[in-house]
């Protein structure tokens, strides 16, 4: 390649290169002609090799011809690098970019679970009326849970409540209680009377879930104990629990029944949220089972150290869930536990 050559072949990839800088689009593509402008192989590299086999002073201008090539192709290319990086740029600014004009999206708030809700408004209601809360273990012994009130080991009251013992070497006696009414004997066991208590808890018993029934359920249960207490306070004090929990329509009915630890003894209905007391397919007789309750049993007042000849008293206990479906309508007492969201945000303004 002689010098006259070299100048058209310069000449030549100016005006190519700058044309091939100047239509790529994308970054990628402007490096791909790069290479093939500026690269090692590329026309302009041949000529610099081959400046070697001239006379001095035509290399001495012909070098100077391609470095002035060089860097005005590397300029074009450079100048349309910026181009493209700054192009890019705003296409992703573009794509991140927020609509200050659209509605705020808020991150949908948490709300208490139903049985919660429950709960905490049935425990105001006996606060209101100067009752104090009492918590107790889950896990308890057989004496607190059966014997003391008045279920010794060889009684027919156990069939039904001897669930899930706790294996614990030394102690075979431990189980997961059956009902808050340990809280109860613990309570009068530590004071003298009298006693104004409400015991929320977790229980557990040998039942089958259905609509209205749960293995594992939650549970109120309320004890009074003093001088002068008689039926008509039990009476009084489940209508007036029942009226602030399900409205002043709401009536009760008490249905003799029998419970070792208290004489006498009444299973309490509310009429039913779906028929008001006509009958229909979730209640049958118009009537919902709400509680069992009656006065405390002499022997229990008697096992706890208290005097059965100077304090009576009244004691009764409710399942949260039982209130919970009378309260909002749930027709199947399992949906509380089955954790369908879709089911729990309907409390979301409960």
């Amino acid at each position: 390649m002689d010098g006259s050559e070299m100048r058209r072949t310069l000449d030549h990839e100016r005006v190519r290169g700058i044309d091939a800088f100047a239509s790529a689009s994308t970054i990628d593509e402007l490096e791909t002609v790069s290479v093939s402008i500026l690269g090692r192989r590329s026309a302009l590299g041949e000529v610099q090799r081959a400046l070697g086999s001239l006379e001095e002073d035509e290399r001495r201008v012909l070098g100077k011809l391609v470095n002035e090539t060089r860097r005005e192709l590397t300029e074009a290319r450079d100048g349309r690098r910026a181009i493209l990086e700054a192009a890019a740029e705003q296409d992703l600014l573009a794509a991140d970019a927020v609509d200050m004009s659209l509605p705020g999206r808020r991150a949908p708030s948490g709300s208490l679970h139903p049985m919660t809700l429950v709960e905490d408004e049935i425990v105001e209601v006996f606060l209101r009326l100067g009752f104090r809360v009492a918590e107790g273990p889950e896990i308890e012994d057989d004496w607190h849970n059966f014997q003391a009130l008045n279920i010794p080991i060889d009684h027919p009251a156990r069939t039904m409540r001897d669930t899930l013992y706790v294996s614990i070497p030394g102690h075979p006696e431990l189980l997961l209680r059956t009902e808050t009414s340990a809280v109860q004997i613990r309570t009068m066991q530590s004071q003298p009377p009298p006693v104004y208590i409400v015991a929320p808890g977790r229980v557990y018993r040998r039942e089958t879930a259905d609509v209205t029934h749960l293995p594992v359920f939650a549970q109120v249960e309320a004890l009074v104990v003093d001088e002068g207490i008689t039926f008509a306070d039990l009476k009084g004090t489940l209508e007036a629990m029942v009226k602030g929990l399900f409205g002043q329509e709401r009536r009760i009915r008490f249905t003799p029944s029998y419970f070792p630890f208290v004489e006498p003894g009444a299973q309490i209905g509310v009429t039913c949220f779906r028929c008001d007391g006509v009958g229909c397919p979730t209640c049958g007789n118009g009537w919902i089972e709400l509680l069992g309750a009656g006065m405390v049993h002499p022997t229990v007042l008697e096992n706890c150290g208290y005097d059965s000849e100077r304090y009576t008293g009244f004691a009764f206990g409710l399942g949260i869930e039982r209130v919970a479906i009378l309260k909002y309508a749930i027709p199947d007492m399992r949906m509380l536990i089955e954790g369908d969201v879709r089911f729990l945000e309907q409390f979301g303004a409960a």
